[in-house]
């Protein structure tokens, strides 16, 4: 049975997005071109919860779609032959509507050829060839993202449901097309862990029965896949949990032997959520949550890891150090502060954050906080432009002479600007 979903959207969509979606159906109906969004955006509007981005899929040319949208309301066309599908940068007609000039974090839309795929062999990337919205609902992942909802002419917000999406929504179930689904794309299986736990719904049983044997084909996904998808888990509100349950169903250890999950790990990860209320450099949720994950290996087994999944050098850089700091925490003790820094200084701030809250409570934690919170922003007033002024020639006697008098501050030697001045004279 059709329903019809036209007050919904109209309610849940902000009035720039709704415009935007009439301009784009209104030109797809006088081309004759049946438009969807499918997805996400269509799973997420029936659960009531937010969400903004939307797949529009074109049954035709979204390509020749994008191009007389362009014409009609400007913006430069990115067309994609192969697969189909364009972008249309829209800030033009954006700026020109007086409703969507409200909505600055809109600056491209995506229209998608509806198409079918075909894969070669188990864990290959698709072979695509256009088709029918029916070909396109049957390429995707789980019923429950296989809803479309039709925007153009008088078609306006019928709900299409071709394999019981809906049903397994309001039962609260994550179920694949086809026997073959994880064999075809092993990443599912990781995604289907990612909606189960976002959710709170579960996986079917005859959906959980096929990961034994798609379990082997894990190794066969590049780095970019397989890390992709670990980004997007870490990037969950409930990433303990989510990781638990890839550690449960054996699917931490086929990405790599020395991925792992255990108490310590989720103890780790709870203090994620906790903000700093100071600025480090690089800290993003989810570079905090690999951070913290994966600290307690060593820099060996980090070196192995980013074979296999090919970190940016910025984190990678940032895995390393903080597995070496942990590891060294306990010289921390009794240095002070002055020595702290001089070590600390070599550390990216974001791994010397994660360890922080790695570290159990104790005064190498606190020198680590004291680091981030005070010592790392003491500078002495003296500068090397003042040196220069005294006559003294620039080289590596400037850097010994500012350390000095920083290590001062830092120390507690020196308190004022007068004491400073009184050091520097002595070390002249």
């Amino acid at each position: 049975m059709t329903r019809v979903l036209d007050d919904l959207l109209r309610k849940t969509l902000p009035e720039p997005r709704l415009d935007l979606i009439r301009r784009v159906a209104d030109e797809a109906s006088a081309l004759k071109m049946p438009i969807y969004i499918v997805g996400g955006f269509v799973r997420d509007l029936v659960l009531g919860r937010d969400g903004l981005d939307f797949d529009l899929v074109v049954e035709g040319n979204a390509i020749a779609l994008a191009h007389s949208l362009a014409s009609k309301y400007g913006g430069k066309v990115t067309a994609h032959e192969k697969f189909g599908t364009a972008k249309i940068d829209i800030r033009e007609w954006m700026l020109e509507s007086s409703k969507a000039n409200e909505d600055y974090s809109l600056v491209s839309i995506d229209l998608i050829s509806s198409r079918s795929e075909t894969y070669k062999h188990p864990a290959a990337l698709p072979t695509v060839k256009m088709g029918s919205i029916e070909d396109d609902i049957r390429r995707r992942d789980f019923t429950i993202n296989t809803l479309a909802v039709r925007l153009d002419g008088p078609h306006f917000g019928e709900l299409r449901d071709d394999l019981g999406g809906l049903d397994d929504l309001e039962k609260k179930i994550i179920r694949v097309l086809h026997e073959r689904s994880f064999n075809d794309d092993p990443t599912r299986m990781y995604r289907a862990v990612r909606y189960e736990q976002r959710y709170g719904f579960k996986i079917a049983d005859e959906t959980l029965a096929l990961i034994p044997e798609a379990r082997a084909l894990v190794d066969k996904l590049s780095a970019q896949r397989i890390r992709h998808e670990l980004d997007l888990i870490l990037e969950e509100p409930h990433v303990a949990s989510l990781l638990a349950r890839l550690a449960e169903l054996d699917l931490l250890k086929p990405i790599h032997a020395a991925l792992s999950f255990d108490d310590a790990a989720r103890q780790r990860l709870d203090k994620a959520n906790f903000s700093p209320d100071y600025s480090v450099q690089h800290l993003t949720p989810a570079n905090l949550r690999w951070l913290l994950w994966l600290i307690n290996l060593s820099e060996k087994q980090i070196e192995s890891v980013n074979k296999r999944l090919h970190f940016t050098s910025i984190l990678y850089n940032a895995l390393a150090a903080s597995s070496n700091l942990l590891f060294s925490l306990s010289s921390f003790v009794d240095l002070k502060p002055s020595q702290c820094v001089t070590q600390l200084d070599e550390f990216p701030p974001f791994s010397i954050y994660a360890v922080s809250l790695a570290a159990p409570t104790g005064k190498s934690k606190e020198n680590l906080e004291k680091y981030l919170t005070e010592w790392r922003h003491i500078k002495p007033k003296t500068t090397g432009h003042d040196l220069k002024k005294l006559g003294i020639e620039p080289g590596p006697k400037y850097q010994e002479i500012l350390w000095t008098l920083r290590a001062a501050w830092l120390d507690g030697k020196v308190a004022n600007g007068q004491e400073e001045e009184s050091l520097l004279k002595s070390i002249l």
